[in-house]
């Protein structure tokens, strides 16, 4: 219903803290290229773009069939685009990158944990995860940071390095099984 009212909601194509956000995510991959990546909460594809130059296959999910319809305009070719609502439709496949940016703290903590272990469970040794929350209030049962928490410390004996980079409004992390620092 929000994609059909207004299909960039939240400014993605036009808001300067969007493109900054977006920028500083790219920037804490750590590795140039990747094979296979998973980005959950795409809505209308802005970040996916920049995901996909960086890698061979993107499989990017939303629960709006809109924004998927809006992200699939792109014609990326080396990109999928599917509806999907988790955790019942997380996807079989292994990635060596998974990406969740402004999407945690839509879950009720027990499905957050179902989607921490699925990620867990999908991603391959020595991939690693990007988070992105927003600091702020939401309508929303976690906040960004309880959120955040929350997914870490359900990944955590997979994943016990934990990377962060705190901005005025938003917190950038990276999980893996190794240390990185984000640039």
């Amino acid at each position: 219903m929000l994609y059909r009212a207004n299909i960039d909601p939240w400014g993605f194509r036009t808001s300067e803290y969007e493109q900054r956000k977006f920028q500083a995510t790219i920037g804490a991959l750590s590795r140039r290229r990747y094979h296979r990546v998973l980005e959950l909460g795409c809505g209308i594809g802005v970040l996916s773009a920049m995901l996909a130059a960086r890698c061979d296959r993107l499989l990017a999910l939303d629960t709006s069939q809109t924004a998927i319809a809006e992200a699939k305009r792109q014609n990326l070719t080396n990109a999928d685009f599917e509806v999907a609502c988790l955790p019942a439709d997380f996807p079989a496949e292994r990635f060596d990158l998974i990406v969740l940016s402004e999407f945690l703290y839509y879950f009720a903590p027990a499905d957050l944990k179902v989607v921490a272990q699925q990620c867990v469970r999908a991603l391959d040794q020595g991939g690693e995860m990007i988070l992105c929350h927003w600091l702020g209030d939401t309508d929303n049962p976690l906040t960004g940071p309880e959120a955040s928490d929350l997914f870490a410390s359900f990944a955590r004996t997979t994943l016990p390095a934990r990377t962060t980079l705190n901005e005025k409004s938003y917190r950038l992390e990276r999980l893996s099984g190794y240390d990185h620092a984000c640039k």
